[in-house]
């Protein structure tokens, strides 16, 4: 009888990627919900209108490249990587700016490197990053002012109509700067007890994000129970954005105050579903504590002193670089071999 033979380790009863990524989807909802009604229709509209972007720029390139286009959209990565950047693009964002993150997401950063498995940068922060360098005016001011969707938010048709217009003026009186944006620039010529009673901030940490930062934390706890993602990323990262700003940070008339990176930007959102990307993050557990540990001393030195107010994508990319350089220098042991001895034979033993 014949055997198939195949190396060690032997996983049993794996989840297929499929099943992975709409485990990934459905604990990002929580925190679509909470963005939804804190910030109003925006992300909700972003999301639907990117999964769709990012679903027809892969079965394009499938085609050209004459691959099975059903049974690859079917492990649904371009679905969450459309999700992605949906959650992370300001909730007024243009629709021609989302579509050119998630074209560049897909086809360059996904597809241009041979598709799932290859790529070696996040595809949704190459997107990210893009649109941002490109089109700064449009990605910095149409984030949304925190307000319950009932009551104080843009409605659905005039929130639609924003972001097809793609006018600026049709949104001013609904979008202010991002918490971390306005502490940044403020804190120059302010005292934080000044900063602090911008409307942004309200009565909490930072008005709305607070929540939506605590929902993206539940949902990617839901990840690590399920053992979908492991914990290494996440607690390196929010571990070294703790040290470095109790460290670097303790006047919060000078940087933003812990509460603020921990609650007020993107930073669960990278830490539990951003960073934890399988193919583009380390892979043994010393290189993923590493990998996590770089990205959240990369955030605050970015946010402290560089031209950006939340840095995540920055940091998980100039990371991803560093990714063959730690997995090389944290290969686990071969399973089987033993330490090597060390001295001269015979010595010191009994």
């Amino acid at each position: 009888m014949a055997f198939v033979q195949q190396s060690s380790p032997h996983a049993h009863n794996a989840r297929p990627t499929s099943k992975v990524m709409l485990w990934v989807i459905l604990a990002a909802l929580p925190g679509l919900l909470a963005q939804t009604l804190f910030f109003g229709w925006g992300n909700l509209i972003n999301v639907v209108w990117c999964i769709a972007i990012a679903l027809a720029s892969e079965a394009t390139i499938l085609k050209l490249r004459s691959k099975p286009i059903g049974f690859i959209l079917k492990d649904n990565t371009a679905a969450v990587t459309g999700l992605l950047l949906g959650l992370s693009l300001p909730q007024f964002a243009p629709w021609w700016v989302s579509a050119v993150a998630v074209i560049s997401a897909i086809v360059i950063a996904k597809q241009l490197y041979g598709g799932l498995g290859s790529n070696p940068f996040n595809p949704a922060m190459v997107g990210y990053a893009l649109v941002l360098i490109s089109f700064p005016v449009a990605m910095t001011t149409n984030w949304a002012e925190p307000g319950l969707l009932w009551n104080d938010a843009a409605g659905f048709g005039d929130t639609l109509a924003a972001i097809v217009s793609g006018q600026q003026t049709a949104v001013d009186g609904w979008t202010m700067a991002t918490p971390l944006d306005e502490y940044k620039h403020k804190i120059v010529t302010h005292t934080s007890a000044e900063v602090l009673v911008h409307p942004t901030f309200g009565d909490g940490v930072a008005r709305g994000w607070e929540w939506v930062n605590a929902a993206f934390l539940a949902g990617g706890l839901v990840l690590i129970g399920l053992k979908i993602i492991t914990w290494h990323i996440p607690a390196a990262l929010l571990g070294a954005l703790v040290v470095m700003s109790l460290a670097f940070g303790s006047n919060a008339d000078q940087f933003a105050p812990l509460s603020l990176h921990l609650l007020a930007g993107g930073t669960m959102l990278g830490a539990f579903f951003i960073a934890t990307d399988p193919v583009s993050a380390a892979t043994s557990h010393q290189g993923k504590l590493i990998y996590g540990a770089g990205i959240g001393v990369l955030i605050y030195l970015i946010r402290s002193w560089g031209n950006y107010p939340d840095a995540v994508a920055f940091s998980v990319l100039l990371m991803n670089f560093a990714v063959p350089f730690i997995d090389h220098y944290t290969t686990p042991r071969t399973y089987g071999h033993h330490k090597a001895r060390r001295g001269l034979p015979g010595r010191g033993r009994s």
